[in-house]
C-alpha cells in the first residue's frame, strides 16, 4: 500500500506544499510541488482566507495519509511568526477536519533527515532534494523544496502521526470510511486524467 504525505513549509506570502508517495525502500515519488500564495496588500483575514482555500484544494486533489507540517519555533521577528503560526493552525484544522493525521518537525530535524546535517544550508537541501528524488532541478521558490524536505522527513524518519482525537486513540469509524474513500477517489481521478 502507498503511502502519501503531504508536506507543508507554513508562510503567510507563500505557503509552501510538496507531495511525495512511499516508494520502494526508502525511495518516494514525487506527486506535486509548488507553494499557494497571498498578498501582503490584502488584509489578514483575506491572507488566511486565500492560503485555507490553497490547501483545501491541495488536500482534496491529492488526499493524503499524513500532513507533515514544520513546526514553528521562536525567532527575534515576531509578525513572522505569528503568520507561520497561523497558517501552521490552518494546515492542522483542514487535516483535522478529515480525520488526516498530523506529524510536525523542526527545520534542524528536516535537515539532518534530507542531508545528514542538521546545519544543512537551504542549498544542500535541494541539492540532495534534486539527488533523491529524480530532479532535473531544484523545486522553486525555495519554499517550495522545504515543503518537499517536510514530506520526505516524515517518510524516513517521522515518529509516527500525531493523534488528532480527545481520546488520543486511532481514528473514528466515519473518519476511516472517509479518508478511504477520498483515497479512491483520487486514485480513480489520476488513472483517467493525469497532472504529469
Amino acid at each position: 500500500m502507498t503511502l502519501r504525505v503531504l508536506g507543508v513549509d507554513p508562510g503567510l506570502t507563500r505557503c509552501g506544499i510538496g507531495v511525495l508517495d512511499a516508494g520502494a525502500g526508502r525511495g518516494a515519488t514525487l506527486v506535486d510541488v509548488g507553494v499557494i500564495r497571498s498578498s501582503s496588500d490584502d488584509a489578514i483575514d483575506q491572507r488566511l482566507l486565500a492560503l485555507s482555500r490553497g490547501l483545501r484544494e491541495v488536500i482534496e486533489l491529492h488526499a493524503p495519509d499524513v500532513v507533515a507540517i514544520e513546526r514553528v519555533f521562536a525567532q527575534n521577528n515576531t509578525p513572522t511568526v505569528m503568520g507561520t503560526a497561523q497558517v501552521s493552525g490552518i494546515a492542522i484544522l483542514l487535516a483535522a477536519e478529515r480525520g488526516i493525521p498530523i506529524a510536525m518537525h523542526t527545520p534542524s530535524e528536516v535537515k539532518a533527515a534530507v542531508t545528514g546535517n542538521g546545519s544543512a544550508d537551504k542549498k544542500q537541501i535541494q541539492t540532495m532534494l534534486v539527488r533523491l528524488l529524480g530532479l532535473s532541478a531544484p523545486p522553486k521558490p525555495a519554499d517550495a523544496a522545504d515543503a518537499l524536505a517536510i514530506a520526505l522527513t516524515q517518510l524516513w524518519r517521522g515518529p509516527g502521526p500525531v493523534r488528532t482525537d480527545a481520546s488520543g486513540g486511532a481514528r473514528t469509524s466515519a473518519q476511516a470510511v472517509w479518508a478511504q474513500a477520498e483515497r479512491s477517489a483520487r486514485r480513480a481521478r489520476e488513472t483517467s486524467t493525469s497532472r504529469f
